[in-house]
């Protein structure tokens, strides 16, 4: 009878950011798949390691222009990460809003192709985000470019407790997290925000906001969630903090 495994491993973050970027880390060996959605706790930090590299680029691209900076931001956030989760966007908004029945929007999803709806959201993605990261770099507040990236990973830890949508995606091969996991993650989360000071409090009550619409439209649409909800959770979560932020900093 195997072991019962416990809730942190040492490993879980190299996992973390080994699924959630194209950082070269060490996660050969049979742990990574045993433990399963259990590395989804470190989400959040997998999140702020990305968030530190974007920072630097960040500083680097301040000398021309801190909409400039952020544009080099983005970019390297897209890099750095593969386009996972802007892949994961565009694939859900094809799916959800293009078909009429949970089959045909699972299938769309799975389609390589972009469509109209995916190529909108991601331009609307994009531009959101762009203006997000604009007025923080203004602000001189760096310390969002860990927090928002840690806080909308942590955000996608809860969705993955839904249904699978699809036997056999990569979300149910995954599995889904332990409720001490999906705790844990958003504690993390949480706690990157503090350093943000009060507008931490609209920054999580945004992401909670937008969290529940995607369980909510996921649910009616496709009966659950698959691993491009999870990427579009992210993206959006992300959104939702840049422009509490921003309304703030305004």
């Amino acid at each position: 009878m195997r072991a019962p495994q416990s809730v942190i491993d040492s490993r879980d973050l190299f996992a973390a950011i080994g699924f959630l970027s194209r950082i070269p880390v060490p996660v050969d060996g049979p742990w990574a798949s045993e433990r399963g959605a259990r590395v989804a706790w470190a989400y959040p930090l997998a999140g702020a390691v990305v968030g530190g590299l974007l920072c630097a680029i960040g500083w680097l691209g301040l000398g021309i222009s801190a909409s400039f900076a952020a544009a080099f931001v983005l970019a390297a956030s897209v890099f750095v990460t593969g386009g996972l989760h802007e892949d994961g966007l565009a694939d859900s908004a094809d799916g959800l809003w293009g078909g009429w029945t949970a089959e045909r929007r699972l299938a769309i999803m799975k389609d390589s192709r972009i469509g109209a709806y995916g190529v909108m959201a991601l331009v609307l993605a994009l531009l959101l985000r762009w203006l997000g990261i604009t007025a923080a770099l203004e602000a001189g507040t760096w310390w969002a470019l860990i927090a928002v990236p840690a806080l909308s990973r942590a955000a996608m830890v809860p969705l993955m407790a839904l249904p699978h949508a699809r036997p056999g995606g990569v979300s149910a091969t995954v599995g889904r997290p332990p409720a001490a996991t999906t705790f844990l993650a958003l504690v993390l989360g949480a706690l990157l925000m503090l350093p943000l000071g009060g507008v931490s409090v609209w920054m999580f009550l945004a992401t909670g906001v937008v969290m529940l619409a995607v369980a909510l439209v996921a649910m009616a649409k496709i009966r659950g969630q698959t691993g491009d909800i999870l990427g579009a959770v992210q993206q959006l979560t992300e959104i939702a903090c840049w422009t509490a932020l921003a309304a703030t900093l305004g």
